[in-house]
């Protein structure tokens, strides 16, 4: 049995412990939001927060994850940060298809928690491996330095 706490909420998997913890996510806990992309880490779509840092969940297993805090894109509204993210990214209209864009906005908000104001650099580096097949790239730069100029605000 492995015990966690999900966006707040405290959540046993009586199941196999190697299961990635994507598919607990989206199949037990009925949080839909995070996407299966690629099921090796390389794409992002599957980013959620493990107490606090952005991590990928389609290869994480679910016994790694025991006794810490997820956050997924249900969850993040209740923060500052990720209230100012979800913001800009609807002012800038990032989303396109919005497949990928869960797991940007996961991305997103793990840099802004540890760098305050990024350079276009920053964001690159935090950004890598978070793969948008419709190239929505400028957008999503664009809308962390907007949230980054409304958390200084």
């Amino acid at each position: 049995m492995v015990k966690m706490t999900v966006n707040g909420v405290e959540r046993t998997h009586e199941g196999d412990p190697s299961m990635p913890l994507l598919w607990f996510l989206r199949d037990e806990a009925q949080l839909t939001g995070t996407k299966y992309g690629c099921g090796m880490s390389l794409c992002g779509a599957c980013t959620v927060h493990m107490d606090g840092q952005a991590v990928r969940s389609c290869t994480m297993p679910v016994a790694a994850v025991a006794g810490k805090a997820i956050t997924t894109i249900e969850g993040v509204g209740t923060d500052k940060v990720g209230k100012a993210v979800q913001t800009a990214w609807r002012e800038h209209d990032v989303v396109q298809c919005g497949y990928c864009q869960s797991g940007q906005i996961m991305s997103a908000i793990a840099l802004l928690q540890s760098n305050a104001t990024p350079s276009d650099a920053d964001i690159d580096t935090a950004m890598n491996g978070n793969v948008c097949r419709c190239a929505t790239y400028v957008r999503i730069r664009s809308a962390i330095h907007s949230a980054a100029r409304a958390l200084k605000a």
